[in-house]
């Protein structure tokens, strides 16, 4: 779970208000979960014995302005219920407060990232899980409501020419990085024009290895039985094309993978989501094309949140990350307005 480089904000102001919408008098023991770039901030904590988690948002946290200006509830409490009903294993919710800029939530456990660091032997197994959990969310969320949060957000061209700049301001202006825009803007051009022609569906936008968590099924089942995978950090979902989530949790810059677990998984995906053979080696097209705008955008991030927030520590994944940009730009070899690129991503990978 994402918390911001900030001080931490009134511990003494939380505890009374946990006291105040559990009816406990305390104290409860606030101890903060570390890592991630979001303005929202986490606590563990527990509740009469039960372990759950205080998320503190920010009023100008985007998803939550978002909401303010059209006077609808938080994207998370919209999604997360959304969610629920499609099957997905989300937290529970214990309280909310908007007002005070607070919610309690279940605590689902270690995410997939953290619990690999102990037992990674289960790798496989838990991301063969992960595709076809999502391959079955899209299929139950094929049809959303129509009043849905998800149906007002898209990546759309604006949004996928924004993050593509992003990369452009933050990866190499900012960094002072020697490399031609030219060549960049026809790669930005031709990703826009490809992308935007996708079909759209739900996606979660940030599916990955720290915001899966290996957990239990409601209601808590026997000791023996087979953990599930919770979704969290789901605020921003929005319209998306299918491969997107998949870029996201197979293209991961916190867990790197050999090509051919790659292409197992997403042969997985394909034999859960019921693909022909033709529509496979679509969706390897479509992958490596989101892989080079969503990783690029990444890289651009890791550098916002260090100059922006004072925040360094994501820093190291750069080079790996546009390392795997030019793995996908090897496989878009035919694709002239991309092979371009290349030189200004390894100018900006050996910055």
């Amino acid at each position: 779970m994402p918390v911001s480089a900030e001080p931490p904000p009134d511990l003494e102001r939380i505890g009374a208000w946990l006291a105040r919408v559990t009816k406990r008098p305390g104290p409860f023991p606030l101890a903060l979960i570390p890592g991630g770039a979001s303005p929202r901030r986490f606590y563990r904590t527990e509740v009469g014995g039960v372990r759950a988690v205080v998320m503190l948002v920010p009023p100008d946290t985007g998803d939550v302005a978002f909401a303010r200006e059209r006077g609808r509830r938080w994207p998370f409490l919209e999604v997360r219920e959304l969610l629920a009903r499609s099957g997905v294993r989300v937290p529970s919710l214990l309280a909310e407060s908007v007002a005070d800029e607070l919610l309690l939530v279940e605590d689902l456990g270690d995410t997939l990232a953290t619990y690999l660091e102990h037992r990674p032997g289960e790798r496989e197994p838990l991301y063969r899980l992960a595709v076809r959990d999502l391959a079955r969310a899209q299929a139950a969320l094929g049809v959303l409501p129509e009043d849905s949060v998800v149906r007002l957000r898209a990546f759309d061209a604006a949004l996928f020419r924004s993050e593509l700049e992003h990369f452009w301001e933050w990866g190499v202006a900012a960094r002072a990085v020697s490399a031609p825009h030219a060549p960049f803007e026809r790669a930005r051009d031709y990703l826009v024009n490809e992308l935007t022609t996708l079909p759209r569906g739900f996606t979660h936008r940030d599916y990955q290895s720290r915001n899966l968590v290996v957990t239990t099924p409601l209601p808590s089942p026997p000791a023996e039985s087979e953990p599930v995978l919770g979704w969290i950090d789901f605020q921003d979902a929005l319209l998306g094309p299918r491969a997107y989530d998949l870029v996201a949790l197979l293209c991961d810059s916190y867990q790197p993978f050999e090509r051919a677990f790659v292409e197992a998984r997403l042969d997985d995906y394909a034999a859960a989501s019921g693909l022909t053979v033709l529509e496979r080696r679509e969706l390897g097209r479509e992958f490596d094309l989101l892989t080079v705008q969503r990783k690029l955008k990444d890289a651009g991030r890791f550098v916002f949140i260090e100059k922006k927030r004072g925040d360094p520590s994501f820093l190291p994944f750069i080079r790996p990350t546009l390392a795997i940009v030019l793995d996908a730009l090897a496989r878009l070899h035919a694709v002239p307005e991309l092979q371009a690129l290349e030189p200004v991503v390894k100018a900006a990978r050996d910055a």
